[in-house]
């Protein structure tokens, strides 16, 4: 889109080798029925086929707006995406999921309809890998604001990233998303908006979302976990009208440093026991770092509540001797 016009919609999609999945994710937003948009595709330094899947797909559609650059990873793409957007509205897509044809219609009628919401995102059809359904017994996301707030006391899931539509503006305002919170990024950014404007989802499944091994909540779950956790710590610090002390780190301060920067006690505990139940599902996690955390929450007289079927899942896993340790930490706690 060059004809200087400003378009109702930009499109923020961000890639790093993402060669495998990006063409149908590409033309799952080229065939929306709602058509008045740029498309701005970022490529992260990639060094697989991306660039040349990119440029390819840009040279057939002027809506597309690459931008090519090193490495500097998801966040700073993500703020450069929202920096360069021209439009009011930003739609958030990734290279490995689709977007079904209403989307766009659907959620721009829904913020042209309800001025003061700043975010809609919308229910999601779960795939895996070679595209078919992956089973997920998990309910929609929240549907009004009322419910989305509640959703955040209760630990419940409150927006699918890349199915989410926002206003530019109030993103900007609260400051894009923070540097520290690498992996749950996106969180972060809703519980800073819940503070500004009204959220909700479309009970409709408008985006198809793709669950595969590499996929970065599969690579990165415990440190998903940890980050989310202090998330949830300054959103209630920001809450009861404290500072946000996460607000201006580059990094996340590690778990035993917690109480001394949130000034509070108890918080390494309540953090370890989030992240300890919340990755007891992930063989990656219980492979490498979650683990280790896992014993040191028993240790400090965390509840032992999944843990024995966690050690039969290890077992089935092929990990004994890791099944082991944790039989002993559990007896021992």
């Amino acid at each position: 889109m060059n004809d200087g016009r400003i378009p109702a919609i930009s499109v923020a999609l961000s890639v790093y080798n993402g060669e495998r999945f990006l063409a149908p994710a590409i033309e799952s937003i080229l065939t929306q029925s709602f058509t008045d948009f740029e498309f701005l595709i970022l490529d992260d330094g990639s060094k697989d086929g991306s660039r040349a899947i990119i440029e390819t797909y840009a040279a057939q559609d002027a809506r597309i707006r690459p931008i090519f650059r090193a490495n500097k990873g998801l966040i700073v793409s993500l703020n450069q995406l929202l920096a360069e957007a021209r439009a009011p509205i930003v739609a958030r897509m990734d290279a490995d999921d689709i977007s079904l044809p209403e989307r766009f219609a659907r959620q721009y009628a829904f913020l042209q309809q309800n001025p003061d919401h700043g975010v809609v995102g919308c229910w999601t059809e779960e795939m895996d890998d070679t595209g078919a359904m992956w089973p997920l017994c998990m309910s929609g996301h929240p549907v009004t604001h009322e419910a989305f707030l509640q959703a955040i006391e209760d630990g419940g899931p409150l927006l699918c990233h890349p199915a989410v539509m926002y206003r530019r503006d109030v993103a900007l305002s609260v400051g894009g998303y923070h540097a520290a919170f690498q992996h749950c990024e996106d969180l972060d950014l809703w519980l800073r908006l819940a503070a500004v404007t009204r959220i909700a989802n479309l009970p409709e499944r408008l985006i198809r979302y793709r669950h595969y091994p590499d996929q970065v909540s599969s690579r990165h779950a415990t440190h998903q976990q940890i980050g989310a956790a202090i998330a949830k710590l300054a959103y209630q610090a920001r809450k009861a009208g404290r500072p946000d002390p996460t607000e201006h780190l580059e990094t996340l301060p590690e778990i035993d440093d917690l109480d001394q920067v949130f000034g509070a006690q108890g918080l390494p505990q309540f953090v370890r026991g989030k992240v300890a139940h919340g990755v007891l599902y992930s063989l990656q996690s219980l492979r490498e770092e979650g683990f280790d955390l896992i014993l040191r929450y028993l240790a400090d007289g965390g509840d032992h509540h999944g843990m024995w079927r966690t050690v039969a899942r290890l077992i089935r896993f092929g990990s004994p001797w890791r099944a082991a340790r944790l039989a002993l930490a559990l007896i021992k706690s």
